[in-house]
C-alpha cells in the first residue's frame, strides 16, 4: 500500500514533477484560450469625411425633402459606399430646435451589436468563449440556467424570458434599476424552452451578456465599451445613457394629442440590450470598423454574422422568408419587402424605444452602409422604406415607391 510521506520533502522529485505537470497543463489551457490572436490595436483613428450635407442620391434627396417638409419624417439619414459618404442629411426638430448633422440619438436595440462584439472581443483575447456555460460567469446561478451557453444568449436561443413578457412590465419599464438587479430579476423566472431548441427575442438575454462582460473583464460594461471600442475609434459622441446630461435629443410619439415628447426613457433597464446613443458619423465609423474586421478576428466576425437558428426553425417568419439570426445582427433580403423589390442580402438591426425608431443596414457585396435614425417612435414604416430606398439607389436598383405590408 502506498503511504503518504510524513513530510513533503521526502519525495522532492515527485513534487517537482507535479509542479512541472501543473505548469504544462496551465500553459496548455492558456494556449487553447488564446489560439486565435486578437485583432491588433488601431494604429490611428479612422479618417472622417467632412461633416457637411451630402445629397448625391437625387431620388432619395427629392423624396426626403418632401417627407421632411410635410413632417412625415424626423431624424437623420446617412448612406456610404465604402468610406465615401454619398448622402447625409437631417430633418425635423427636437424641443423647438432643428436637428443637426451631429445630433445624438438613442440607438435602442441597434445597441445589441456592440454587446455582442464585446463578448466576441473577449473571446478573441482568450478571456472567455461563446461555448462557455453562463453559470461559469454568473454566480450564484439558478439550476435551470445550467444548459445555457453564451452563444445561446447571443442568438436569442437561451429560453430566458424577455422582460416585456414578464408580469409587472408596465411598472418595471419606468422604474430605474441597477444592473445587478436586472440579473437577479431574470433568475426569478424559469426558461421558456430548452436552450438551443427555439428562437425567442430576449432583451433580458443581452442584459445578462453585459453582466458577463463586466465579470469577465473586471470593468463596468459602459467603461469596457469605451476603452475597447469608442476611444480607439474616436467615437466621442457615442456612449451609454446613464441619466446624465449627454445632450441626447428628445424623442417623440404620435399620440391622440399630436406629436408628443417622450422624456421618460429609463435606459437603466436596457443595460446591454439598448442603452446606447450615437450620431450618424460615429455610427458609420463603427460600421466600417466592424465589417472591415478591424474590431474582431475573422473567425469571431464570421460567428457574429452566421445564422444560429435551430435546425427545426421554420423557413418563414411572419409570412416572409426567415431572417438569419446572428449575434446582435440579422441578415435577410429586406428589399423584398418594398415595391419594386430587390434581392440583395443585407446585414442589419432595428431599434425602437421611447420616442426613437432606427434601422442600420449593410450590404457586404457592394460595401454600402445605410443609417436611418428617427426621433419619432411611430415612424417605423417610414424608417424602413427610407432605408430600402437609400439602399436601392446606392446599389443602382429601381427606386422603391412603397413598402409591402
Amino acid at each position: 500500500m502506498f503511504r503518504v510521506p510524513d513530510r513533503a520533502s521526502a519525495f522532492p522529485w515527485l513534487i517537482g514533477t507535479l509542479a512541472v505537470l501543473a505548469l504544462l497543463a496551465a500553459v496548455g489551457i492558456a494556449a487553447v484560450r488564446t489560439s486565435t490572436p486578437a485583432p491588433p490595436p488601431l494604429a490611428e483613428l479612422p479618417v472622417r469625411p467632412p461633416l457637411v450635407v451630402v445629397e448625391a442620391l437625387p431620388q432619395l434627396a427629392e423624396r426626403m425633402q418632401r417627407e421632411g417638409a410635410a413632417g412625415r419624417f424626423s431624424g437623420a439619414v446617412l448612406v456610404a459606399r465604402g468610406d465615401e459618404v454619398i448622402f447625409r442629411q437631417v430633418y425635423g426638430q427636437a424641443e423647438g430646435r432643428p436637428l443637426e448633422l451631429d445630433s445624438r440619438l438613442r440607438l435602442a436595440s441597434v445597441s445589441k451589436q456592440f454587446t455582442a462584439a464585446a463578448i466576441l472581443r473577449l473571446q478573441d483575447e482568450g478571456i472567455l468563449s461563446i461555448e462557455d456555460p453562463l453559470c461559469r460567469w454568473i454566480q450564484p446561478c439558478p439550476p435551470a440556467w445550467a444548459p445555457i451557453q453564451l452563444k445561446h444568449l447571443l442568438a436569442h436561443t437561451s429560453g430566458v424570458p424577455d422582460m416585456m413578457a414578464r408580469p409587472g412590465w408596465g411598472v418595471q419599464r419606468v422604474t430605474p434599476t441597477a444592473p445587478e438587479k436586472l440579473t437577479v430579476d431574470s433568475m426569478r423566472y424559469g426558461l421558456q424552452f430548452v436552450p438551443g431548441t427555439k428562437l425567442r427575442y430576449s432583451n433580458a438575454g443581452y442584459n445578462l451578456l453585459a453582466d458577463v462582460v463586466e465579470r469577465a473583464s473586471g470593468t463596468p460594461f459602459p467603461q469596457y465599451l469605451r476603452s475597447a471600442f469608442f476611444d480607439p475609434l474616436g467615437m466621442a459622441d457615442t456612449g451609454f445613457d446613464d441619466g446624465a446630461d449627454h445632450d441626447i435629443i428628445m424623442g417623440y410619439a404620435d399620440l391622440a394629442g399630436g406629436r408628443t415628447p417622450q422624456p421618460k426613457v429609463n435606459p437603466s433597464i436596457l443595460y446591454g440590450s439598448g442603452g446606447l446613443y450615437t450620431t450618424l458619423d460615429d455610427m458609420l465609423v463603427w460600421e466600417r470598423a466592424l465589417h472591415r474586421r478591424d474590431l474582431l478576428t475573422p473567425e469571431s466576425y464570421a460567428q457574429m454574422i452566421a445564422d444560429h437558428a435551430p435546425e427545426t426553425q421554420p423557413s418563414t417568419e411572419r409570412g416572409r422568408p426567415r431572417r438569419d439570426w446572428g449575434f446582435g445582427l440579422f441578415s435577410n433580403t429586406l428589399g423584398m419587402r418594398v415595391d419594386p423589390p430587390f434581392l440583395d442580402r443585407q446585414i442589419y438591426h432595428t431599434g425602437s424605444w421611447s420616442g426613437f425608431r432606427n434601422l442600420v443596414t449593410y450590404q457586404p457585396d457592394a460595401d454600402v452602409t445605410v443609417i436611418v435614425l428617427s426621433n419619432n417612435f411611430h415612424q417605423g414604416q417610414s424608417v424602413f422604406l427610407i432605408s430600402q430606398q437609400a439602399m436601392a439607389e446606392a446599389l443602382g436598383r429601381p427606386f422603391p415607391q412603397t413598402g409591402a405590408r
